[in-house]
């Protein structure tokens, strides 16, 4: 099938790029030159795993081509995608200026029947905007076009997209229009083969579901933090009441494991325009409300854990930090805990040397260069001349570290885990100060 995508980020580069692997043609548009003359030469804009390759391979065969050209990418493809971005708007509702803008140039350069697919976090009741612009374009233009608008929400985990995307647990279709449907599920057989993962519903519902998924997961993991916590304050372990709990099939292991906060493009951004949609419609969401304030104070703990250690006398102190992203697997920094603890220790007087296999790039993007930020090439290095470590994403190479090189390289031996990699029993035998998040015996030890 002929595929247009609008908006070449996240989600619409590797939605373009397994399309594309699984034998659609795609024209892939963005309005940033930059971008595109780099995904032109093989540059990949974002780190994702297995992305880079499948971009190199469709490019290679002419399944996927980038373009600035808006009219091209129109003419291109009966779906057309629209795959921007839906930042958070001052009050913390989903900006959907973007959209819209896609929305009506599909509508200035289409010429006959399109399906535009809401591909983009949208709130409920965007596609009946999207459908209402496009109709107003074509009225303008004097045209009568035959359009539907459908909503396809993805579940993308980033760090896993790729592989998410070819294998997908669920294709959510959202429409009332029967040829919309079955052209949706043509594109979609490819990743439909062993059993029938489409699930069509009305736009609106489709729409909530994604919010409503997204949701769901921040409030597990903002519910582990508040009993994290809590098991600091009762000197309970939280690590073994997670294991308590998720062995409960109707709970399960999945997002309750307890941390400093969560961050990147989807959980904050999308909890809070639930929370904007639920009171433009008169009701109150208190728990959606709890989950965000929760995260929020989440993200602080690391920073009052280290304050609290050095008595308040952070100035000139130097902290090792391992992990920038917000997660592993990824270089996206954006909402990271990470971000939270540098701007208060830098705030405190401290200096921050820090590793990130991925993300380092993206932090001299954001912050640019800093006397009090000293980006390092190798975990070790960022340990040299150190007050002590703190860790803020579970990167794979940081579970198992050398424990007597970390000792010999900080100033004092010290750890603050927010992700609580290590026991605190066995850094306790070594000769450690340990703070990590909800296991009593790490906390009770050093107050």
């Amino acid at each position: 099938m002929k595929v247009t995508v609008f908006g070449i980020g996240y989600v619409g580069l590797v939605q373009a790029a397994v399309l594309a692997d699984a034998g659609h043609h795609v024209c892939c548009v963005d309005i940033d030159p930059d971008k595109i003359a780099g995904l032109k030469k093989g540059v990949i804009p974002i780190y994702e795993p297995g992305l880079e390759a499948l971009v190199l391979k469709g490019t290679r065969e002419g399944r996927l081509v980038f373009t600035t050209d808006a009219a091209m990418g129109v003419g291109h493809g009966q779906l057309q995608f629209i795959a921007v971005g839906t930042p958070p708007d001052e009050d913390g509702s989903a900006d959907l200026k973007y959209v819209l803008a896609v929305a009506e140039t599909i509508a200035r350069h289409m010429a006959g029947r399109k399906v535009i697919i809401n591909k983009s976090t949208v709130p409920v009741g965007t596609a009946d905007k999207v459908s209402a612009k496009v109709a107003a374009v074509l009225a303008e233009r004097g045209e009568s076009l035959p359009y539907a608008v459908v909503s396809n929400p993805e579940f993308l985990k980033e760090g896993a997209a790729v592989s998410d995307c070819q294998k997908p647990d669920r294709i959510v279709i959202g429409t009332s229009d029967s040829e919309a449907e079955k052209a949706m599920r043509e594109l979609y057989a490819p990743f439909n083969r062993n059993h029938d993962k489409v699930i069509v519903m009305d736009v609106r519902s489709a729409e909530l579901t994604k919010y409503a998924a997204n949701c769901m997961l921040a409030t597990k993991i903002s519910f582990m933090n508040e009993i994290a916590n809590l098991a600091e304050l009762l000197g309970a372990d939280i690590e073994a009441v997670r294991k308590g709990i998720g062995s409960d099939p109707r709970i399960g292991y999945h997002f309750i494991y307890p941390g400093c906060g969560y961050g990147g493009s989807c959980f904050p951004k999308d909890v809070q325009a639930l929370v904007r949609t639920a009171q433009q419609v008169g009701y109150e969401p208190a728990l959606l409300q709890s989950v965000e304030d929760v995260n929020y104070r989440q993200k602080q703990k690391l920073f009052q854990f280290i304050n609290r250690h050095f008595k308040g006398d952070l100035e000139g102190k130097t902290i090792a930090l391992w992990g920038l992203a917000f997660k592993p697997n990824t270089d996206d920094m954006r909402e990271a805990s990470s971000r939270v603890l540098m701007e208060a220790l830098w705030a405190a007087g401290a200096k921050v040397q820090a590793f990130d296999p991925e993300a380092m790039d993206e932090t001299t993007r954001i912050y640019g260069q800093r006397s009090d930020l000293k980006l390092v090439s190798t975990l070790e290095e960022a340990l040299a001349g150190a007050d002590a470590l703190a860790i803020c994403t579970e990167w794979q190479p940081f579970r198992a570290p050398d424990f007597e090189r970390i000792k010999a390289s900080l100033s004092q031996p010290v750890i603050f885990d927010g992700r609580n990699l290590y026991e605190p029993a066995a850094l306790k035998a070594q000769g450690f100060t340990y703070y990590a998040i909800g296991r009593g015996d790490s906390i009770s030890q050093n107050q």
